[in-house]
């Protein structure tokens, strides 16, 4: 029996591109190494969503963000040493 088309995934929504991006971005080798990102807002990204990601991502512990001058964020991160 044939699917029908509502089985069909759903492609992301802009919050999720958004997310799975800047996910890329902090997950890369060189970001991991300094435990630090720079992330950009593209200019098809709506700036609610944008200001969204930024607030959840500084929910976390141990995250700080840094507000450049030319519109980037600076994401620093430490990672707790267990006991």
């Amino acid at each position: 029996m044939a699917k029908s088309s509502s089985a069909a995934p759903t492609p992301p929504d802009a919050y999720e591109r958004l997310a799975i991006r800047v996910q890329k971005i902090i997950n890369s080798t060189n970001a991991q190494k300094a435990k630090a990102a720079l992330i950009f807002r593209l200019p098809e990204e709506p700036e609610d969503e944008w200001q969204r990601l930024l607030e959840e991502i500084a929910e976390n512990d141990n995250v700080t963000l840094a507000y450049r001058d030319d519109d980037g964020v600076q994401i620093f991160w430490v990672v707790p040493k267990e006991d």
